[in-house]
C-alpha cells in the first residue's frame, strides 16, 4: 500500500495534528496506529496525553509528545466497570482546564495546531475545542454497530430496560426492537450493573460525537456497508472509515505491557490451523470459578491452545495460583502454552492459529477478522456484547459462549469451530472478509481512497 510521505503546505512547513488518544490499552493502541498513518501522510504529530498509562515516547521518536499534568489519577484502579466509569467522568471534568491551557500554548508556537483530533470518550473536550475555534474531529475506537447500539439507549429507557433483569429475560432469545441483532438476554451486559450512570456518560459521548466536525472510524465499507447508511442518516458529520489501522504498519506495537515472545516459537511448533488462541484483552476481568471453568474447557477439548492470562485479571489473585493441582502437567508437550501477555497480532497471524476464544474487543475482533481466524465469542461488557452479536448471527464468522463460561459448553465450542464441518464454513466466511481488508487499502480501495478524502478534508479545515 501507498504510504509516501506528502509535505503539506503550510508556510514551507507540515500542518501540525494533536492526537488525544484515552488512557486505556484498547483505545491508546489504535490512536497510535491512526497518528502513524497520518504523519506518513505528511501530517506532524503532537500526541497530548495524560500520565497515567502513557504511551513510551522512545517508541515514536518521528511525534512529539506532551504530557497533561494527572489531576487525581496516580493511584486509580481499573479493577471494574464502576471504576472506569468514574475514571471517565474524571478525565471529562478535571482535565479540561489543563487540556485547554496545553493546546492554547501550542496554538501560540509558530507552527500552530490545524486540528484537534480525540477518541471519542472525550466527549466533554468539544467545548474546549469550540473556546480556541479550533476545528476537533473524533476518532471512534470501535466500529460503527457499536455505536449505533450506543445511540439507541434513549430508546432502551423508554422500553423499560434500565431495571434488573428476570430470569426469564437473562435466557431469552428475543431480539431488541430497534437494536436489531442484539437480544434482551445481551442487554444486562452491554448495560452493566451500572446503567444510568453507564447511559448518561454514553449519551454524552454521543452528542459530543455529533457535535464534532467529523469521525474517522477503525472499520473498512465492505464490513459495515448498511450500518454506514443508517449512520448517516442521524449523524450527518463526514465520516471516514479507513480501517483496518493495524494493517497498515503491522510491525508497529504501543503494548503497555511486555510482550512474550516465547509464544511464537511455541507455535512453530504446531500445524497449521491446529492451536486455539485465547486472549480476554488488556481490562476485561474473570471471577475464581470462570477461571477453572475455562481452564478444564480448555484441557477437555484436547485441543493446542495459546493462553493469555494477565496479572491480576482473576479476581483476587496475582496470576495463575488458582490452576488446579496437576493443571499444568496435564497440558505438558505441547497441549497447552501460558503466557502474561502475548504479541497479538503477530499470534492471530501465525499459521497454527485456527480459533480465538476472545472477549470480543473491537482491537481483538477486528484483528481476527484480518487474519481470517474464526471466533469463540465471551463478551463481558461495552461495545463487546454488540461485537460478539455481528460476529456470530450476522457475519457468521464465529460463534457465542451462549451459557457464559462453563466448561462442557466450552469445550464443545472449541471442537465446533476448530475441528467440525461448522468451522469450516466460518474459516470460509471470515477468509472472505479477510480478503476484503487486504483489498480495501490498496489503491482504489474503499479504505485507501477515505483517507485520501480524509487528508484532503483536513486540509480544507
Amino acid at each position: 500500500m501507498d504510504t509516501t510521505t506528502t509535505v503539506l503546505p503550510n508556510n514551507g512547513g507540515r500542518r501540525r495534528l494533536v492526537l488525544l488518544p484515552l488512557p486505556l490499552q484498547g483505545h491508546l493502541n489504535p490512536m497510535l496506529q491512526l497518528a502513524n498513518i497520518l504523519q506518513s501522510k505528511g501530517f506532524s504529530i503532537t500526541i497530548l496525553h495524560t500520565r497515567f498509562t502513557s504511551p513510551n515516547p522512545t517508541n515514536y521518536p518521528h511525534f512529539n509528545f506532551l504530557p497533561i499534568p494527572d489531576v487525581g489519577l496516580e493511584n486509580h484502579s481499573l479493577s471494574d466497570i464502576g471504576n472506569l466509569i468514574r475514571l471517565l467522568h474524571h478525565l471529562n471534568t478535571n482535565f479540561l482546564r489543563p487540556i485547554r491551557d496545553s493546546l492554547a500554548r501550542l496554538m501560540l508556537e509558530d507552527v500552530g495546531v490545524s486540528c484537534l483530533i480525540t477518541d471519542a470518550q472525550w466527549f466533554a473536550t468539544q467545548t474546549v475545542a469550540d473556546s480556541l475555534k479550533l476545528p476537533r474531529i473524533v476518532h471512534r475506537t470501535s466500529n460503527i454497530s457499536s455505536f449505533l447500539s450506543f445511540a439507541a439507549f434513549p430508546l432502551l429507557r423508554d422500553m423499560g430496560y434500565f431495571r434488573p433483569f428476570s430470569d426469564e429475560e437473562l435466557k431469552s432469545e428475543a431480539l431488541v426492537p430497534g437494536l436489531e441483532p442484539l437480544k434482551i438476554k445481551d442487554l444486562p451486559k452491554f448495560l452493566t450493573s451500572d446503567s444510568e450512570e453507564a447511559c448518561e456518560l454514553i449519551e454524552l459521548m454521543v452528542q459530543g460525537t455529533k457535535r464534532a466536525q467529523a469521525v474517522i472510524w477503525n472499520t473498512f465499507k465492505e464490513l459495515e456497508e448498511l450500518e454506514l447508511t443508517t449512520l448517516s442518516r442521524g449523524f450527518p458529520n463526514p465520516h471516514f472509515l479507513i480501517g483496518p489501522f493495524h494493517k497498515y504498519f503491522p510491525e508497529s506495537s504501543s503494548s503497555l505491557l511486555a510482550q512474550d515472545q516465547t509464544s511464537i516459537s511455541w507455535l512453530d511448533k504446531h500445524p497449521h490451523n491446529s492451536v486455539l488462541y485465547v486472549s480476554f484483552g488488556s481490562l476485561a476481568m474473570i471471577e475464581e470459578s470462570q477461571f477453572l471453568e475455562m481452564a478444564w474447557g480448555l484441557a477437555n477439548s484436547k485441543q493446542p491452545f495459546l493462553w493469555v492470562i494477565r496479572p491480576g485479571s482473576i479476581q483476587g489473585f496475582e496470576w495463575l495460583e488458582p490452576l488446579p493441582d496437576g493443571f499444568l502437567e496435564r497440558i505438558a508437550e505441547g497441549r497447552g502454552y501460558i503466557v502474561k501477555w502475548a504479541p497479538q497480532q503477530e499470534v492471530l497471524a501465525h499459521p497454527a492459529i485456527g480459533g480465538f476464544l476472545t472477549h470480543n474487543g473491537w482491537n481483538s475482533t477486528l484483528e481476527s477478522i484480518s487474519e481470517g481466524i474464526p471466533m469463540i465469542c465471551s463478551p463481558c461488557f461495552g461495545d463487546q456484547p454488540t461485537n460478539a452479536r455481528y460476529v456470530s448471527d450476522v457475519w457468521k464468522i464465529g460463534l457465542e459462549l451462549e451459557n457464559g463460561l462453563e466448561r462442557l459448553g466450552i469445550e464443545s465450542s472449541i471442537k465446533r469451530v476448530m475441528v467440525d464441518k461448522e468451522g469450516i464454513e466460518m474459516r470460509k466466511r471470515v477468509l472472505n472478509l479477510k480478503e476484503k481488508a487486504n483489498l480495501c487499502l490498496k489503491k482504489g480501495g474503499s479504505s485507501y481512497t477515505s483517507l485520501e478524502d480524509l487528508v484532503d478534508y483536513i486540509l480544507s479545515l
